[in-house]
């Protein structure tokens, strides 16, 4: 255990605050194959093969009962591989019993016996269940409060599960399903975390305690230092840290990252910006982009964009919905690889994961995508109605049930680094050419 410092004062807070850090072994002597979504760190991807482990990604966006999903992979190898075996801990009961017998005897013995809350975040809910279920039969008025991120479905009453946003960025959890080993009737309240204080709390336990942890950790303690108020000078509240920052070097821990992701404003850098950094990206002038339908084929895609000289291309439906994009690069990879074949449609190859702007974010924000993606995807959002008869509903704009107005993402544009620096290059000739002029008619 390690009791807490700064952070606890930081807030306000008269109990003892307390953080309990979990490890985790790797198993040698197997062959290991790791499902795992596209959005998890390359940190933990390398560490793995490092391990000898066989590294499987999965979209970020499957749903958990998707054949393309992580869990839905896992169980595909599972009956194609002889002898395989999958540990399954949403469904393994040693996941609970292990922290029921183990972490929560730790959390005990250095707490004296004497807890008056917990807080943790929960993935599997191994942890959560298992700690919640030993401690509340040694400390019957102990308060158990799970930590939920937004977008997740975890928490409950199923209330504060509403929200617009589908993904986020915090590792390890949160999901779009119960798991089974997830006993959500011993934890006393929910509260739901964010990516931006989950990430700053994490940067904050890291400079102010010196305790190197990941952004799981972050998402914990956040909520902590909110729920923890209610106790009393002398109560103690407990929160586990499950990550260290080994897993997220190239993640929270970088401001360029923390920009990208809209968590840090580039005017908190203190970087000296050029002269277009502010502007938007409405100064670039955009061409209508080139778009594709899912059932278009690989073949005949390839040559429309070899025709006209692009490199990627959005992939919409009927109605301007965005579906994905497809890149000339990875359809020709595909079929040589013969992963596809030239007359399979486009929609077996595009791919969710890049990046978006808006015509109101300014040319900085782009920039620094453009450092390590091609391309940005340029959306503007639409008001669509499912009915045209809710028109005459006065709450139709914010209604969001079905049948009603449904916020749509829609393309705007494709923009990449060639259109930037054709704007900034063509602006400073301009600009070079009027001083030039001006100092003519001087003379």
């Amino acid at each position: 255990m390690v009791r807490m410092n700064k952070i606890p004062n930081a807030f306000g807070l008269k109990c003892e605050l307390c953080i309990g850090l979990a490890l985790a072994a790797a198993v040698k002597g197997y062959r290991c194959i790791i499902v795992m979504p596209e959005k998890m760190s390359m940190e933990k991807v390398d560490v793995l093969r490092a391990l000898g482990a066989e590294i499987v990604r999965t979209p970020t966006s499957a749903r958990f009962d998707s054949p393309e999903s992580h869990v839905g992979v896992a169980w595909r190898l599972k009956n194609e591989i002889p002898n395989a075996h999958i540990l399954d801990q949403y469904r393994n009961p040693s996941n609970p019993l292990a922290h029921y017998d183990t972490t929560a005897e730790e959390i005990l013995e250095q707490c004296d016996g004497k807890i008056d809350m917990l807080v943790a975040g929960a993935g599997t809910g191994g942890t959560i269940t298992g700690v919640a279920r030993k401690l509340k039969e040694k400390c019957p008025n102990i308060k158990i409060v799970g930590v939920d991120p937004e977008g997740s479905i975890l928490a409950e009453p199923e209330e504060l599960n509403k929200t617009d946003k589908t993904q986020y960025e915090v590792e390890g959890i949160g999901y779009d399903f119960i798991p089974t080993v997830l006993d959500r009737s011993v934890v006393d309240s929910w509260y739901k975390s964010n990516d931006e204080e989950s990430f700053a709390m994490s940067r904050m336990l890291i400079r102010e305690e010196g305790l190197l942890c990941g952004g799981s950790s972050g998402t914990a303690m956040s909520a902590a230092v909110h729920v923890a108020k209610e106790l009393k000078e002398g109560q103690r509240c407990v929160v586990i840290l499950p990550d260290s920052i080994r897993n997220y070097m190239s993640k929270f821990l970088s401001d360029k990252w923390m920009c990208e992701k809209g968590f840090l404003s580039e005017e908190d850098l203190f970087v000296k910006k050029p002269w277009w950094w502010n502007l938007t990206l409405q100064e670039l002038r955009l061409s209508a982009p080139l778009t594709v339908l899912p059932l278009v084929s690989i073949k005949k895609t390839i040559q429309i964009l070899k025709e006209k000289a692009f490199d990627q291309a959005p992939v919409v439906d009927e109605a301007g919905h965005i579906l994905g994009m497809v890149t000339l690069g990875n359809m020709l990879s595909s079929v040589l690889a013969g992963k596809v074949r030239p007359s399979d449609p486009i929609s077996k190859v595009l791919y969710k994961q890049f990046k978006q702007v808006r015509l109101t974010d300014n040319l900085g924000k782009l920039s620094r995508i453009l450092e390590t993606d091609h391309f940005a995807l340029v959306v503007h959002e639409q008001i669509q109605l499912d009915d045209v008869s809710s028109l005459n509903c006065s709450s139709c704009l914010t209604d969001m049930s079905d049948g009603s107005p449904k916020m749509r993402q829609m393309v705007f544009g494709v923009v990449t680094a060639i259109d930037l620096l054709n704007y900034v290059a063509t602006r400073e000739r301009r600009e070079r050419s009027l001083s030039e002029c001006s100092l003519s008619e001087e003379q």
